[in-house]
């Protein structure tokens, strides 16, 4: 019996395939976001730990890797890429990762498609194709008792959408270069400016800034930006953003979306000190005296990037030099194409 006082978690799509995949056998139950019960976007309870077992409140769309277990060969379908040709061996069997994904991803539907056309079995499996492709032998191993085999692959088109992501301490100037790049960028295409302020009032109302808070205010601004790549536009976010992990989620989100290479980082990168004298709203002096709590960058940490596509420094470059920069590393289909 699960009690009232349980701890109760919702999941994304992605970490819904996780929980089959636990379900399954296919991951340690210890790797799931620790809750007692877990709940779908909707709030409707999919599963509940019982005896460090999780039990599912529907039996899983996904055999049961024993289910389908083979002793031909397996190919592991390849994200952002689609096949050249049939399968190597005429009884190989392809595993296609289908966990994570929308009805209404067009961009999955034609990569599945092309890779079904390559096999006469095809094996569902409760990952998300990245995921399949960060455990490919582990996969392969648990579908097949002769191992895995690989087969030629071109890139997969992209949509033409684009994310651009800044992320910065506040002051860093990171809404002004946001600003100016969305006009640069208007000049050739529609541009959704996604900023942190004005989302934290529309999107996000009602939202503090504990890290679960500023976790989910990230999450919505990126799931929004991931909508807007995957049918061809661009969007522009400017937050905080904080922590890598929640930054990863979103550049993950995006790739899966848009594609390859349709989300680039940008790293405001000036320095606190500059950042603190610049004060413009002041928030740092409320800070400093106690009268905010949490704030990134004196008692809450700002985790700087290892990952970032782009660094820009606005206390020793102007706000033009830094548009110029970040128009120079974005993919020319994005930045040239014609309206969308």
């Amino acid at each position: 019996m699960i009690g009232a006082m349980s701890r109760r978690l919702t999941l994304d799509d992605g970490q819904i395939a996780r929980l089959h995949q636990a379900a399954l056998g296919l991951l340690d139950v210890a790797a799931l976001p620790p809750a007692d019960v877990y709940l779908d976007a909707e709030g409707n309870e999919i599963a509940h730990l019982a005896d460090g077992q999780v039990q599912l409140r529907r039996p899983s769309p996904w055999p049961a890797p024993a289910a389908v277990r083979t002793d031909a060969p397996v190919v592991v379908a390849v994200p952002d890429a689609l096949p050249v040709g049939a399968l190597p061996t005429a009884d190989a069997v392809l595993l296609l990762p289908t966990g994570g994904v929308r009805p209404d991803d067009a961009r999955f539907v034609t990569w599945a498609h092309a890779w079904r056309a390559t096999a006469p079995t095809v094996v569902e499996i409760p990952f998300t194709p990245y995921d399949a492709a960060d455990r490919v032998d582990e996969v392969a191993a648990a579908y097949s008792s002769a191992g895995r085999v690989d087969v030629a692959t071109v890139e997969q088109p992209g949509c033409g959408g684009l994310v651009v992501f800044f992320t910065g301490l506040s002051g860093s100037g990171k809404s002004t270069v946001a600003r100016a790049l969305v006009g640069r960028l208007a000049e050739q295409r529609t541009v959704t400016l996604l900023d942190g302020d004005v989302v934290r009032t529309h999107l996000s109302r009602g939202l503090g800034f504990s890290r679960e808070d500023r976790d989910t205010n990230i999450r919505r601004i990126g799931w929004v930006a991931a909508e807007v790549a995957k049918h061809g536009g661009i969007a522009v976010c400017a937050p905080i953003a904080p922590y890598a992990e929640t930054r990863q989620w979103v550049r993950r989100t995006v790739e899966a979306a848009a594609g390859a290479g349709s989300f680039v980082l940008v790293w405001v990168s000036t320095p606190l000190e500059v950042c603190e004298a610049r004060d413009v709203k002041g928030l740092y002096a409320r800070a400093r005296a106690g009268e905010i709590q949490g704030f990134t960058g004196i008692d809450d940490p700002y985790e700087a990037p290892d990952d970032a596509d782009v660094v820009v420094d606005t206390s020793a470059m102007s706000v033009e030099d830094a548009v110029r920069v970040v128009v120079g590393t974005i993919p020319t289909n994005a930045s040239d194409s014609s309206p969308a």
